[in-house]
């Protein structure tokens, strides 16, 4: 099975600000439904709240220190380890995590692939992704979008391997 992130950064490694993004792109968000349809997606309970349900299509995979019942397409983890063997076990192929700051820092070294937005700029913000340094990593696809009204800033979309 595959483990891969899939998060949307600022030049600054800010990915949110209030546990919202702290952008509009609606062609990323359409980027992230056609990629993540039909697998499970892997995130702190941070994350799952700020989305406020579960995604239509995916298993949501959330980690907590204080699990609840599965419902609906959700079941709650207290280890990442945990969630990552029952998505292997499910038969997954591909795994996505999806954040938060201290989901991402912890399975990074745990990913194959990483479908990684950069937003252009810095933005304002109080959640960060990890550096990442990209030496370790081999750019495989890179798409360039401009800032337009669906779309409130220059970004790419870079689909990075571990080497």
């Amino acid at each position: 099975m595959r483990i891969s992130f899939i998060v949307a950064k600022a030049e600054n490694n800010i990915i949110g600000i209030n546990n919202q993004l702290p952008w509009h792109l609606k062609t990323d968000l359409q980027h992230f439904k056609k990629i993540t349809m039909g697998h499970h997606m892997l995130m702190g309970r941070k994350t799952f709240e700020s989305i406020g349900k579960a995604l239509p299509g995916r298993m949501s995979l959330v980690i907590s220190s204080d699990p609840r019942p599965a419902e609906n397409s959700v079941l709650w983890f207290n280890s990442i380890f945990r969630a990552i063997k029952h998505a292997e076990r499910s038969g997954e192929s591909e795994l996505f995590i999806i954040g938060g700051e201290k989901i991402f820092k912890y399975a990074l070294s745990l990913v194959d692939r990483i479908y990684l937005t950069e937003v252009k700029g810095e933005i304002k913000g109080d959640v960060y992704f990890p550096q990442l340094s990209l030496k370790n990593w081999k750019k495989i696809s890179e798409q360039n979008f401009k800032k337009d009204a669906e779309n409130d800033h220059d970004f790419s979309i870079l689909v990075l391997d571990r080497k």
